[in-house]
């Protein structure tokens, strides 16, 4: 009986690395841009290591003198890190400085914001200052501590700031309004708010800009210069209107009575009614039902599901105390053995 052949173990392939992890900084170079940043890399190598040693191996010479004026300035890092340490020391603490400043000052407006919507609008459109002024204050103190006159910097850049404000009129426009918009509370995030054709909740109010966000989750970003005409449903609290039909043979007054003796279990029933629920009378006398109506209050954001709620509870109330709702009805006439009958 022939033995069968063994068969030869396969190596184990090596999954291949994904294309898109660098393995090196070289990687995903051209073979001329690998030669130029060696060379680069070499040519700085160099400048560095001459600085530092041409004062010791070329001591008193002109060549000594000629690299120190030239290469050496900028090169001869020993040089440099040992005449201003004190420096760089300064300005890292004024770096860190700056850095706890800032967190100090934003973790106190997080605390604010916990009051309401309007300190919150307030307390984002502060962080989003504070980061840049942050930012600028430190560039002023670490230049004053390298002996920069920051008085004919400050000069300067009121010169320029000046110039640029005449090509960035819309830019100052937006800021300028956004601040009109949060000091005289036009409208704050959360608010519900109609912009031209586009409604949203305001998500954000910055120093440029406004972001809006509708039902569909969409997200429209307004220039605050832009913005004219807003109108603010959050203001106050909105109306939810539930318009109920009955027959024509219900007794008005009875059905007035119940509704009245059920209003305070519809409110317990729906949290989210702010004032009301009333009775408001007969709205309309349509053509097959006698239309009444329920008035309530509540917030925006509520309001179209207060009035769901409101016609959920108004048809439980109806089934308990049989009270009928009328609905089409189509009368059909047909004759059958010369006798013509009716069908409701």
């Amino acid at each position: 009986m022939s033995k069968e052949p063994k068969a030869k173990k396969e190596k184990p392939i090596k999954p291949n690395r994904p294309s898109g992890k660098k393995i090196s900084f070289l990687a995903n170079k051209t073979k001329k841009e690998k030669i130029g940043i060696i060379v680069t890399a070499s040519i700085i190598f160099v400048f560095i290591l001459l600085s530092a040693l041409v004062e010791v191996l070329f001591a008193g010479t002109a060549f000594e003198s000629i690299i120190s004026n030239s290469i050496g300035k900028f090169f001869n890092l020993f040089k440099f890190f040992s005449d201003n340490y004190v420096k760089m020391l300064e300005s890292l603490t004024i770096v860190v400085f700056v850095w706890i400043l800032h967190k100090v000052l934003k973790l106190i407006i997080l605390l604010m914001m916990r009051k309401g919507q309007r300190s919150e609008t307030i307390g984002n459109l502060f962080s989003s200052m504070m980061k840049y002024l942050s930012v600028i204050l430190a560039v002023f103190l670490i230049l004053s501590a390298w002996g920069v006159e920051t008085p004919t910097l400050l000069a300067g850049a009121g010169i320029i700031g000046l110039a640029l404000s005449f090509g960035a009129q819309s830019l100052i426009e937006d800021v300028i309004s956004g601040l009109f918009i949060i000091f005289e509370r036009q409208f704050a995030v959360g608010d519900v708010v109609q912009i031209g054709d586009f409604r949203g909740t305001v998500l954000e109010i910055g120093i440029r800009d406004t972001r809006l966000e509708d039902i569909n989750g969409d997200i429209k970003i307004v220039n605050n210069g832009d913005i004219r005409g807003a109108i603010n449903t959050s203001y106050h609290l909105s109306p939810a209107i539930c318009d109920v039909s009955i027959s024509y043979g219900e007794d008005i007054l009875r059905v007035e009575e119940i509704i009245k003796a059920n209003l305070e279990q519809m409110k317990v029933n729906i949290p989210d009614i702010q004032e009301g629920p009333y009775y408001r009378g007969v709205q309309s006398l349509s053509d097959s039902s006698v239309v009444i109506r329920i008035y309530a209050k509540a917030y925006e954001t509520k309001k179209y599901q207060v009035v769901r709620d409101m016609n959920r509870e108004m048809k439980l109330m109806f089934d308990r105390n049989n009270i009928q709702i009328p609905f089409p009805q189509i009368v059909v006439h047909y004759e059958e053995n010369g006798k013509e009958e009716k069908a409701g």
